[in-house]
This record gives structure tokens, sequence and C-alpha cells, in this order.
């Protein structure tokens, strides 16, 4: 039997030789460029991010959002403007003006600068900026400096109070956009506009006469220009440097020479009047002035009157309304105007060819509410209406502009307002409506389209009351369950990588 085989034991493959370990240089190097790779693509959408990003304003009553007028001027600032906001931290308005500032050195276009400075924080560098600037800077404010020209706006001018003689007067709006716009117009332009104030032609009293001119220098210092008084009968022109002319609450007639130097500057092609008329007053010749360009004061007085179970009421303060067919009263459509006083109707000529030879165009600013007559026999204890009477629609303010119809903007164009009462000033009665009536009437004549529409931002407190049960329910939710939810996560964690 032969023999069996020997048992040879099977060939083992040969064993894979073992990569080498990458060199510590090469992890380095690999490391080094993930982590620049990371950097520059963060760094890169980030840049992107600057550049191009949306924003959008949920605020109910848009507070964070600038108006197209204000935006229509930053894109044309063509100089570069310093803004201090010098007020304390604890004041009420801070956050408002921070975050509406803000905006402007946003929209710009890198010409706007704003810097903050808290007077009792920061004693050395607002002492710097008052040995700069000349000013006291004793309250809070906004310092506006471009170049040389310099505003500062109080915060009074930025807010409105509620009415009232409380001491402690809570704000119902803010219009700082419009105060600052205003001034960024004025220190940019530079320039000083004029108006003269006509005086010597009495007034329903000297505090009365006190409170308008007191309201047009105010109004000038907020709009960029000055209020001169002029007496026309010291004077054998209308002054060449004038910008607008006020007429306010006249409580007598002008002369023969004073109704053509008045007309002869009417002809000048950037003349601007505001005339506020008196319905007491007598100032024929004004009126037929008046009468002559479209607007022809009644004589009579806008009232309601009606019998009630105490006896006849009888109202004389007119509650009124804002137009649309004029540009620079359309952003006050929304509010209604009262007017104190006494106030006379006007009727509008509007088809004249006369007007029409001349360019003149008519437009109503101001028309009273339905139940409001034009009343002739004012002076009954129970007017009634009747055919010497006039009837809805009543007019109580309109606007006059002479010019080329060519001429598109009408840059050149005379342009007048006239209000038929004379208290639309008075320190009393006068309504934050009425203030920027006012300035919206004055921007328009002086051709300063970008200023006007500007309305005031309105502020609401809200208060949340909760339930001891809502407290708890809070406090368990934010001290226990989310912090809770975190620390889980995170062992969660931890745990799965323990187990790989």
């Amino acid at each position: 039997m032969p023999d069996s085989a020997p048992n040879t034991p099977s060939e083992t493959p040969p064993a894979r030789p073992q990569q080498a370990m990458p060199k510590r240089a090469g992890i380095g190097l690999n490391v080094a460029i993930q982590v620049f790779l990371a950097l520059a693509l963060f760094a890169g959408v980030n840049r992107l991010n600057y550049y191009h990003y949306w924003r959008w304003d949920l605020s109910p009553s848009q507070d964070y959002t600038l108006s197209q007028a204000t935006l229509t001027y930053l894109d044309s600032l063509s100089r570069d403007v310093q803004i201090y906001i010098v007020f304390g931290r604890d004041s009420k308005v801070y956050g408002d003006v921070q975050s509406l500032l803000d905006e402007y050195h946003l929209h710009g276009r890198q010409r706007i600068k704003v810097r903050s400075i808290d007077p009792i924080r920061d004693i050395e560098r607002a002492e710097q900026l008052k040995a700069d600037t000349g000013l006291s800077l004793a309250q809070n404010g906004v310092l506006i400096r471009c170049g040389v020209n310099k505003r500062f706006i109080t915060e009074e001018e930025l807010v409105v109070r509620e009415s009232g003689t409380s001491t402690n007067k809570q704000i119902i709006e803010f219009r700082g956009e419009d105060a600052i716009s205003s001034a960024l117009m004025s220190v940019v332009e530079g320039r000083v506009r004029k108006f003269y104030y006509v005086v010597g032609k009495g007034s329903r009293s000297d505090e009365a006469q006190s409170d308008a001119y007191n309201a047009a220098i105010d109004l000038g210092k907020q709009q960029n220009f000055e209020v001169i008084q002029v007496n026309l009968s010291e004077i054998s022109h209308i002054p060449t440097d004038t910008d607008g002319l006020l007429i306010l609450g006249a409580r007598y007639d002008l002369s023969e020479r004073e109704i053509a130097m008045l007309n002869d500057y009417w002809q000048n092609k950037r003349a601007g009047i505001f005339i506020m008329l008196d319905p007491g007053g007598e100032t024929t010749r004004l009126n037929a002035f008046l009468t002559s360009i479209g607007v022809h004061p009644r004589g009579d007085r806008v009232l309601m009157a009606e019998s009630t179970s105490t006896g006849p009421k009888k109202e004389f303060s007119v509650l009124a309304e804002f137009t649309k067919d004029v540009p620079f009263t359309r952003h006050l459509t929304s509010s209604a105007i009262t007017l104190a006083g006494q106030t006379e109707s006007l009727e509008l000529i509007q088809d004249s060819p006369t007007l029409r030879e001349q360019s003149i165009s008519v437009q109503p600013l101001i028309v009273a509410a339905p139940r409001y007559w034009g009343e002739r026999q004012f002076l009954e204890e129970l007017p009634i209406v009747d055919e010497e009477d006039t009837v809805p629609p009543i007019y109580v303010s309109a606007s006059i502009e002479r010019g080329s119809k060519q001429d598109e903007n009408r840059a050149d164009s005379g342009r007048m307002v006239v209000v038929s009462n004379s208290t639309l000033l008075d320190k009393q009665t006068m309504l934050a409506v009425s203030r920027d009536f006012v300035a919206a009437g004055v921007n328009w004549l002086m051709n300063r389209g970008n200023n006007i529409g500007i309305p005031p931002k309105s502020k609401h407190s809200y208060r949340i009351q909760l339930t001891n049960r809502q407290h708890e329910l809070i406090f368990w939710i934010t001290s226990i369950t989310l912090p809770g939810i975190v620390l889980g996560f995170g062992f969660l964690v931890w745990a799965s990588r323990r187990a790989a």
C-alpha cells in the first residue's frame, strides 16, 4: 500500500503592507486649508449679506419706515452731514430717535454720520461739542451739522403731547421725521429764506397778534426761514429778497398804494403769500384783490345752528377736513381740523376766462363738514338757511397758483394760500394738525416739494395683564423646560459620541 502524501500546510496569502500614517505636516496642512476655506466661505456669505438683504418693518404704525419724501431727498443729498443724538438714556423718546436716525444713516449713501452722546455720562465729549458749536446743549435734542451750518432740535420739537393742564403729559405723536428732515434741508441749503410779516394793520387783540408772530418764528426755526416784520406804509415796494409774505389776521384794510405794491409782488415769477383773513375785519380792498385772482370772501359766517331741549344752539367753531385736490394737503386728508372763533366762506372762481388767460388755477384746501353753512344773519339767536345763505360745500381755505401751464412743475409760479379764519395759530386753540397745515403751505410757497407730506407717527401704550397662573407658567417654561431641553440634547450628543 502506497504511502499517503504527507500533509502540507495550505499556503497563506502574503500579508498586506500596512498603509503608512499620514505625516503630521500633511494633517496640519489639510486642516489649515479646511479652516481657510471655511473662513473664506463665512466672509463671502457675510459680505454678500451686507450688501444684499431684505428688511421688513412690522410695527403697527410703520415706526421704522421713512416717508418717500425723505427717501427722495436723501437719495439726492450731495453734502456730508453729521448728526449728534444729545440725549440722556432715561428719555422716553431716546429709542425712537435712535431708531429713526439709524434709518437716515442707512439710506444716506454714506453722507450721513450719526453719533450718540449722553451729556451726563459722556461729559468730556459733550463739553467738546459745546465748544465746537457754541450751543449750550442744556436739554435733550438732536444736533445736525453741515459745514458751518448747524441746527439743534429740542426734544419737545420731536413730539406732540396730550392737551390738558397736567404736568406729566403723555406723548401721543412722534414727529421726529418731519422735524429732522426739515432741519436737514435747512443746514444743507445754507441760505436762510426770508418771510416778511406784515404789521401795522391791527388784530383781534394784542395777544392774538403776538401768538401768530411767535408761531411764525417757531415755524421758521424748524423750516429754515427768517421772519422779519414789515410795515407796508413805510416802504415803497416789497423787498426783492423776500421768499414769502405773511398777512395773518389783519383787522384794517390795505391802502390803494399798498394793494398796488401787493399786486406788483404777486406778478413776480416766484411770489409766495400766506393770508389768514379776519371775518370781523374791514378789509374791503384786500378782499377785492383776492376776488380778482379767484377767491372771493363772502362776508358771512360759517356756523351750525339747531334747536335743542335746552334752547337754541349756535356753533361758530367749524369742524372741517382737508381735500385731496392739492398735493401738499394729501398727507393730512386722514385728519380733521377745527377752526376756532369765526370763519367766513370762500367762493372759488375756477371757470373764469380772465383767470385762464393769466394761467391762474384755484383749488380748495379745507372744506367744512356738511352740517355747516354760510349764514348772513349770523347775529340772530337761531339762524336758519335761506336763499341768501351759502349751502355746502363750504370752502374755508384755498390755494391760488399762477404760472405757465407748459411748466409741468411750475417752479417759477406765483403761489398763495388763503384761509378765512384768523385763529389758526392762536396759542390756546392751535392744534398739531393746524401747525402741520401751515408748515406744508409755507413749504409749498417756497417750492419745497420734498419737504411736504411727512405725517407724525402715533404713539400707543400697551399693558398686558397676567394672572398668577400665567406668571407661574412663564417661569416653568423659561427657567426649567427650555434649559432642560438644551441640557437633555447635550447629554444625548455626549452619549452617542461615547457609544461610538
